[in-house]
């Protein structure tokens, strides 16, 4: 990638203790012209959109025509899954012989969802599916032995783990030890040494000699996977007619907010599902759409939709109270009681979104006024009873607002609970092993960290960790990275244009969605200030002078433009996506700023 510019998104702030704002980075992805121009003729697809796609590593026309059109036939066969056949005849004897089954899944969207997908399949097979989602602040994440021997004592001999369980070791040889059968469904990598725990089966693409050709389905995925395979051996024609598109509505919900990559099956799990989801039959999730204002009858549901709106109100049963609420509302069938579940999370994440404002506000204040943490070059931030259900938030939005990696820790009773979110290039959990003899428990990866230490410990805990920061960011300043994706000048865009780009969604991690740059475009009138920190410029077309101009959108961006000093008639080089706006009374294209600095190009 070509480095465009480098530039300060706004200048420090005039407290010393301050930490200054990051600079934000303009990087130009690879271009690629001439193939580009080859494949725009093959696929009979604009120039631009054929570029985009040979970044996403689509370079046929064939494969250009699946990508844009997912479609049912792009979904792989189950049973290509290394241990699907040996879990789908346990699971059957188990149906067979009237055995409850206990399924093991996680707090969050992809680990709830997975096991509303399994438990309803087994309950049409005639099954009877016990369920046991953790409490994230009593008992954390993971299979627990203890909650095995309960459920063994009461009868269970077959447990189904779901979104967990590939680090479950010891769970294992508990489960052998009283003769559970235990199979493992997960897609969280296996350990270094490439171990699996005991099981008699584990369904994960990426453990050892799995031959299934998408490796990054989420949880979800892999249990709706489960439960067709299931079903299919009863009755395929309905199987693939109505049920499967049912299912795929839950397994869209949790492959977009669990932020796997929209690439391959992921992208066509997402697309179909967010086509389904335009006919919400099931009462809870109609109670989700009112509680979370999107009617899929006034437009369709979006990848925005579910990672911003649905999502959040899902994951805040297991960030501030009991998960399990969550399969209730997704598999009740009495409208009032969905109606109260899907209010609850609407209250929970009101609450949620509460806890951590408050807890933000105190730790940017921390950020302008200490200047020992100013200086940090990878931040440590304590609050004595911050809700553990959002430190993880917190962490992120640290990062966010200073492009450095951020730790945010709760004191509660002695203990430190920590959460961390890393920037690109600072692998957060390497750090973390480095001071490996503080913790009690500890583990993630590059981007998030999770872990508990007693609280004595913390200030020793800070210090390595600022020592290693200063070993591995010391050449580092922080700033934000601007992907730009393509060229784009603004007389180009064009509603036909706009509909081809469309093609590309849902857009997430993995399948971005397209930042343009275009160069030299003038400022047509004043700049409007909206709500104290947005903007709304007007800007040229082109640069005749009787140009169509085309609005353009710039969250928090009020006070750049003060600071740059545009106006009228500035030219300014725009960093921006493209948008539909549906207002009834300002429906039409516009854009949305990603960035923007003065050309240095002349009239």
């Amino acid at each position: 990638m070509t480095k465009l510019e480098t530039t300060p998104q706004s200048k420090p702030q005039s407290n010393a203790g301050a930490n200054p704002a990051p600079l934000q980075r303009w990087v130009m992805a690879e271009q690629h012209a001439t193939e580009a121009e080859a494949l725009a003729n093959s696929a009979r697809i604009p120039v631009v959109l054929a570029e985009l796609l040979l970044a996403r590593g689509v370079n046929t026309a064939a494969a250009a025509f699946e990508f844009l059109n997912p479609d049912y036939d792009n979904l792989h066969d189950p049973l290509l899954m290394l241990g699907m056949s040996t879990a789908v005849e346990r699971i059957e004897a188990a149906i067979e012989r009237k055995e409850p089954i206990l399924l093991y899944g996680d707090y969050d969207v992809d680990g709830t969802t997975a096991v509303v997908l399994l438990k309803t399949a087994i309950e049409m097979l005639g099954g009877e599916a016990r369920f046991h989602v953790p409490h994230r602040l009593n008992e954390g994440y993971g299979v627990q032995s203890s909650v095995l021997e309960t459920h063994f004592a009461e009868g269970v001999r077959l447990v189904i783990t779901v979104d967990t369980g590939m680090r479950a070791f010891t769970e294992a040889e508990t489960a052998a030890r009283l003769g559970l059968d235990l199979i493992i469904t997960d897609h969280h990598l296996p350990d270094a040494a490439d171990a699996v725990p005991k099981a008699l089966a584990i369904l994960n693409p990426n453990q050892p000699n799995c031959a299934y050709p998408e490796k990054f389905l989420c949880g979800a995925a892999i249990a709706m996977k489960l439960s067709t395979a299931l079903l299919m051996r009863r009755d395929p024609a309905t199987t693939r007619s109505k049920t499967l598109p049912s299912f795929l509505k839950l397994a869209a919900i949790a492959t977009i907010a669990d932020a796997v990559p929209l690439r391959g099956e992921n992208r066509t799990i997402a697309a179909l599902g967010l086509r389904e989801l335009r006919n919400p039959v099931g009462v809870g999730l109609r109670a989700l759409f009112a509680a979370a204002a999107l009617d899929p009858s006034a437009r369709a549901i979006t990848g925005f939709d579910v990672g911003f709106r649905l999502g959040p109100r899902i994951n805040a049963a297991g960030r501030m109270d009991i998960a399990s609420e969550v399969v209730e509302l997704f598999t009740t069938r009495n409208q009032k009681r969905a109606t109260e579940l899907a209010a609850k999370l609407e209250r929970l994440n009101s609450e949620r979104r509460e806890t951590e404002a408050i807890a933000l506000k105190s730790i940017e204040h921390r950020l302008t006024t200490d200047p020992e943490i100013a200086a940090s070059r990878l931040l440590v931030v304590d609050g004595q009873g911050w809700h553990r259900g959002v430190i993880g938030i917190l962490a992120s939005r640290v990062v966010e607002r200073t492009a450095k990696p951020a730790i945010v820790v709760s004191i509660e009773d002695g203990l430190a609970h920590g959460s961390g979110r890393s920037v690109d290039g600072f692998h957060l959990l390497n750090a973390l092993e480095s001071c490996a003899d503080l913790f009690t428990r500890f583990g993630g990866h590059a981007f998030a960290v999770g872990f508990l230490l007693p609280a004595a410990t913390l200030p020793e805990l800070k210090r390595r960790l600022a020592l290693y920061a200063e070993t591995h960011l010391a050449e580092r300043s922080p700033e934000h990275l601007l992907k730009i994706h393509a060229e784009l000048p603004l007389d180009r865009i064009t509603p036909v244009l706009a509909g081809w780009i469309k093609k590309l969604e849902p857009t997430g991690h993995g399948n971005n969605e397209p930042v343009f740059v275009a160069r030299a475009v003038r400022v047509t009138k004043p700049p409007r200030i909206m709500k104290v920190r947005h903007l709304r410029l007007e800007l040229a077309k082109s640069s005749e002078l009787n140009s169509a101009s085309i609005g353009a959108i710039g969250w928090n961006l009020a006070q750049r433009a003060l600071e740059l000093g545009i106006r009228e008639g500035s030219l300014i080089d725009i960093a921006y996506k493209i948008k539909e706006n549906e207002h009834p009374d300002f429906g039409g294209l516009e854009l949305m700023i990603a960035g923007f600095e003065i050309s240095e190009s002349k009239n």
